[in-house]
């Protein structure tokens, strides 16, 4: 049996060698992927959202910076870097074409491992904002309150 912290360490590296196959099989079949700028509600869905991201990003990189391990849970701080060299969906649905920006964004998840090291449940929190101002990206406000 696998340790639970291998999945998160067969995760990082599935997702810096870009393979969308290896990163789909790091998650059960029926595995929950909640983040900021989508949802996956089974191996396939998590893989095209993955898929998004590094088109959009297909450089990018994880960088780990802290793991903690309870039982069958995992919280992991990294950063993920890259550059913008294709579409991005932003929060609200508008589509950032490519810019050529480099990003650095800081995040964290919360992943639940099952018995046969797969992830059953993954979390993933990062600053939107942060994401959409490093490639060029404005916060505009409409007066309302």
């Amino acid at each position: 049996m696998l340790s639970s912290d291998n999945a998160v360490v067969r995760l990082k590296n599935a997702f810096n060698r870009h393979d969308l196959d290896a990163l789909a099989g790091c998650f059960s079949s029926m595995a929950v992927l909640v983040a900021p700028d989508g949802i996956g509600q089974d191996r396939e869905e998590i893989a095209s959202y993955y898929a998004q991201f590094l088109e959009a990003f297909p450089d990018s990189m994880v960088t780990p910076l802290s793991l903690a391990v309870c039982g069958d849970t995992l919280v992991s701080e990294y950063t993920i870097s890259g550059t913008h060299k294709g579409p991005y969906l932003a929060a609200g649905g508008e589509v950032a074409e490519a810019t050529g920006r480099p990003i650095a964004v800081r995040a964290c998840c919360w992943t639940v491992v099952e018995d046969d090291g797969l992830i059953s449940s993954h979390r993933v929190f990062y600053d939107q904002l942060e994401l959409v101002v490093q490639i060029g990206g404005t916060l505009a406000f409409d007066g309302a309150r």
